[in-house]
């Protein structure tokens, strides 16, 4: 979230501490403490005694939605902030900033009365403890800069090492189509000289099996360049290269490159400095936090999600505390909503990481409890300051992909259609690939949607005209890194959005179809309201996916 592909994830997740409590299976004709067996369910101010179908927003929904303040939400977001300050800048999973992160969306929901479960698992933690280093002494001395020439590969080894570089079957100039095998054959280090630093192409093979090899032929460090190829965003195999290793084994410092930095680098006679200083923990121990409603069916359970942590470089307030802030302040607005279906709450650890806390949750749930999951809801960068309105594409009709999604999914899609279009607001598609926390569920099977405001990618001219904001640049200029800070919110994103997400908790909470109940069999997909999605080809080179991640030693 492919470099993303979450389902190769799953090794990198170990059986937890904490699982998630069996739930009793009490039918819908027992009624949950407080009503009466033969009353009508009694929604409160913004119930209706009879739901609408799911396909369709009752004005209640729409009133539950519209009374979600954009001040509440944001307040959640100034939290999120002053935790991160007070704690190196960073929420990412693992660390003290995600504890606070934890524990502060924890008591609010123990304190609205929520049955609260954290839920622990183990992840391979990594930080850089200084900026690496990548330098050349000879044949002209010349420095490159971190996160422009260079950049650390996730789960690196530490040390520091000056020494001469030696290429490794290197194919320079590049060939017209990527074919590099540079560095995946033992055969490729005959001659390497033991304490070079070995300088390896991309291509065929994972950066693990290059590391892998490299180490085993005595290098003190590796750097792994870009092939060369001219593309399009990412498929432009000239740029920074990033990406991760196995989080066991390798003991040396590992960097990827631009391809021109690569190939400066394989001069005859050069001499490099490379230097990374970094923590690994591959039994590192973080969270989920779960909140379930003490209302309605427990066998039909609608589930909204957000992921909860940062990346290490900055405090994530966009990425993902606007998600976060969205599904809380809807879970304290219905704290006490008499439910006909029970609404859960996820807050995900280590998404960040390769989905890691969401299919950790997900694999460990029986088939009964599974099935009991009717949809889930996933809100994942919902106030990108240049934003665009996505829904996520639930019937793949428009993004060319031949899979689909389960069953279900394209309902969700036209609920959301449905209120944006009720509040007069543009929106459009967003590829729907499971690159983000809705991944593990499309995956076991489970309805999913949501809604994503755009990410690293480039908004087009034709973005720029239906949703307002700058054309050819960044839906969010600072994704990943240390500016995402409450100063990178768009309030309006954030207010429609955060309406949004409770409208649609509202319309399932009540409604006696939901997304995930079985129905005939025959594709999932249907005609839908389209228009142009995230990620779709167009000029602005806007990318394909959702939301990126690079799971271990998977790219190539």
């Amino acid at each position: 979230m492919s470099p993303r592909a979450f389902g190769r994830v799953l090794a990198a997740v170990t059986i937890a501490s904490v699982t998630i409590p069996p739930v009793v299976n009490t039918a819908w004709a027992a009624p949950p403490p407080g009503l009466v067996a033969s009353a009508p369910v009694d929604t409160g101010a913004h119930g209706p005694s009879e739901p609408p179908p799911e396909s369709l927003l009752s004005p209640a929904a729409k009133a539950f939605g519209r009374s979600i303040k954009l001040a509440s939400v944001r307040r959640h977001l100034e939290r999120l902030q002053e935790i991160a300050n007070a704690n190196g800048g960073t929420r990412a999973a693992a660390t003290p900033g995600h504890e606070a992160s934890v524990a502060y969306v924890a008591d609010r929901l123990r304190s609205a009365g929520y049955q609260v479960t954290l839920q622990e698992f183990e992840i391979p933690f990594f930080h850089e403890l200084k900026a690496p280093v990548l330098a050349r002494s000879s044949p002209v001395a010349g420095g490159y800069l971190p996160g422009v020439d260079f950049h650390t590969m996730t789960y690196s080894g530490s040390g520091r090492v000056t020494a001469p570089v030696q290429g490794v079957d290197l194919v320079l100039p590049p060939a017209p189509n990527p074919n590099s095998t540079s560095g995946c054959e033992v055969s490729d280090f005959k001659g390497f000289v033991r304490g070079n630093i070995a300088l390896i192409q991309r291509g065929s093979c994972s950066f693990q099996v290059k590391a892998e090899r490299a180490q085993a032929a005595g290098a003190s460090g590796v750097v792994i360049f870009n092939e060369g190829q001219p593309g399009e965003a990412l498929a432009d195999r000239r740029i920074l290269l990033r990406g991760s290793v196995n989080t066991s084994g390798i003991k040396i410092p590992i960097v990827g490159a631009t391809f021109a930095a690569g190939r400066e680098l394989s001069a005859p006679g050069t001499i490099a400095t490379l230097a990374v200083d970094a923590e690994s923990d591959p039994d590192r121990r973080t969270r989920n936090v779960i909140a379930e409603s003490r209302q309605g069916d427990p066998d039909r359970v609608v589930m909204l999600g957000a992921h909860l942590d940062s990346v290490m470089a900055g405090p994530g307030i966009n990425d993902n505390g606007s998600g976060t802030a969205g599904v809380l302040e809807t879970a304290l607005a219905a704290k006490d909503l008499r439910t006909r279906n029970r609404l859960r709450f996820a807050f995900w650890g280590a998404e960040e990481l390769g989905l890691l806390g969401s299919t950790h949750y997900v694999a460990h749930l029986s088939a009964a409890e599974r099935a009991k999951i009717k949809l889930y809801l996933n809100f994942d960068m919902i106030a990108s300051p240049n934003h665009v309105l996505g829904i996520y594409d639930g019937d793949n009709s428009d993004t060319g992909l031949d899979t689909r999604p389960p069953a279900g999914s394209d309902r969700i899609e036209k609920l959301f259609q449905s209120y944006f279009d009720a509040v007069g607001k543009p929106h459009q598609d967003a590829d729907f690939t499971g690159r983000s926390d809705y991944g593990p569920f499309i995956k076991a099977g489970i309805a999913a949607g949501g809604l994503f405001t755009g990410a690293e990618g480039i908004k087009s001219a034709e973005e720029a005209e239906k949703f307002g904001g700058t054309a050819w640049a960044p839906y969010d200029r600072c994704y990943h890194q240390a500016c995402d800070t409450l100063a990178n919110v768009d309030d309006g994103a954030l207010e429609v959005n955060a309406s949004a997400i409770a409208a649609a908790a509202h319309a399932y909470a009540y409604a006696r179809d939901l997304p995930g109940d079985p129905v005939a069999p025959g594709p999932a997909g249907g005609p839908g309201i389209k228009g142009p999605r995230i990620g779709a080809p167009r000029a602005g080179g806007g990318l394909g996916h959702d939301h990126r991640h690079e799971p271990p030693g998977l790219l190539r």
